[in-house]
């Protein structure tokens, strides 16, 4: 045990303490009443099946953290990164042909250990609440088709980092960083047209007064769309949901077929400027600005640490390699990204706010957007006196009930 491997452990066992204690907190919270401005739109009975509903879920949270934790620390132990490396290597295939490997059956061992948790959570808790609408064929053939994508689009990302790391020499970082934000950049136009339809079908809006509506909206805003999808989100859960994609021209809007059928029409273009306020706000841009700055961080952090012997020693691996490296610092780096977690939560919770003022403020209608948070919120069982702890570990929305206050003190 050295010091890299003393602070990986202390780093794991503690933010597996912290967010324990935040749920502890949290289901704590779940004892009090209804708040007042959710009276008549969350019954007494949904909302006690909501409170039922949050202490499943973080129960089952509970197995599923204990068991990941124990199962890492177990690999770790027992040499298990360094038997994997010790087998990999016994085939000679190369630094990047043999990090393919060894990275790829650590992906595939996390996610053989996933699958019964992730069947639970949709097959049983999701199930036993009302959600849960996804087929057996469904569950198995999007896992396919995800790992059918890790493959295509993973693989080749993993395999020239890997390749630039080894061969490009000392500003192999900057390389890396430049690479992987274009194609941060790419998926922004690649994931809406050909990814997400994979595993979802959409269908354009027609005609009517809610088309009608949100485009003459959009208008009035000056943002152009290039159509406006309903999603069969039905297809997996009861849930409802909306999001926008892609970026320049080429955004488009996608409301769950779930959405549609419970709200309003003023209501939706409500959710609709809220969404459009994120792009006013250059809350998209922004993110993608720090996920870049992140990667280029990332990149040289790593390339200033692999050469460590003692990050090596930490795991069990005598040869060192770039790709044992790369996930050895992911472990490693685990405590900053949670620091940093923090950072980008909170500054989520502020844009979620900013989007509402803005959706207020255009469309001057702050009963509608109201109305909308509260049926959502009713709708997804969702939990309304939230620990502030709880809160700043997890939300990247504010909680609903400071959404409608601020909402609320809003001026028209």
């Amino acid at each position: 045990m050295n010091a890299i491997a003393v602070i990986v452990l202390s780093s794991l066992v503690l933010e597996f303490a912290l967010h324990l204690v935040a749920d502890g907190l949290n289901l704590k919270t779940s004892h009090q009443e209804m708040p007042e401005p959710f009276q008549g739109s969350y019954d007494p009975q949904r909302y006690r099946k909501a409170q039922l509903y949050l202490r499943a879920r973080t129960r089952w949270r509970w197995c599923s953290g204990v068991f990941f934790l124990a199962a890492t620390l177990c690999f770790w132990f027992l040499g298990g990164f360094g038997l994997l490396d010790a087998w990999v290597r016994s085939f000679a295939l190369g630094p990047v042909t043999s990090g393919l490997v060894y990275i790829g059956v650590i992906a595939l061992l996390r996610c053989i250990l996933a699958v019964p948790f992730r069947a639970y959570t949709v097959f049983g808790i999701e199930n036993r609440f009302g959600f849960n609408t996804t087929e057996w064929k469904t569950f198995v053939l999007d896992g396919v088709k995800a790992a059918l994508l890790s493959l295509a689009i993973g693989g080749p990302v993993l395999a020239l980092v890997l390749w630039l790391f080894e061969y490009a020499g000392s500003f192999s970082w900057l390389y890396c960083w430049v690479g992987l934000s274009f194609l941060m950049f790419c998926m922004q136009f690649a994931a809406p047209r050909w990814i997400l339809p994979l595993f979802n079908t959409y269908e354009s809006l027609g005609a009517g007064s809610l088309r009608a509506a949100i485009e003459d909206y959009a208008r009035s805003v000056r943002f152009p769309l290039e159509n406006i999808f309903v999603m069969d989100g039905s297809r997996r859960t009861a849930k409802s949901n909306a999001f926008f994609t892609g970026m320049g021209r080429h955004r488009r809007a996608a409301l769950f077929d779930t959405l549609v059928a419970s709200h309003s029409t003023p209501e939706l273009v409500a959710i609709f400027a809220h969404e459009i306020g994120h792009y006013k706000k250059h809350h998209t841009i922004i993110s993608m600005a720090l996920g870049i700055l992140q990667t280029g961080v990332l990149s040289y952090l790593f390339s200033w640490v692999v050469s460590s012997n003692e990050l090596f020693r930490a795991f069990g691996v005598e040869q060192p390699s770039i790709y044992a490296g790369l996930v050895f610092f992911a472990l490693l780096y685990s405590p900053l990204d949670f620091v940093l977690s923090l950072a980008l939560n909170a500054l989520s919770r502020r844009h979620e706010l900013e989007a509402d003022r803005f959706a207020v403020e255009t469309t001057g209608d702050r009963e509608s957007l109201e109305a909308a948070l509260k049926k959502l919120s009713a709708h997804n069982l969702s939990h309304l006196t939230p620990h502030p702890f709880y809160v700043i570990l997890n939300y990247t929305h504010p909680p609903l009930l400071e959404r409608i206050r601020a909402i609320q003190a809003l001026p028209l």
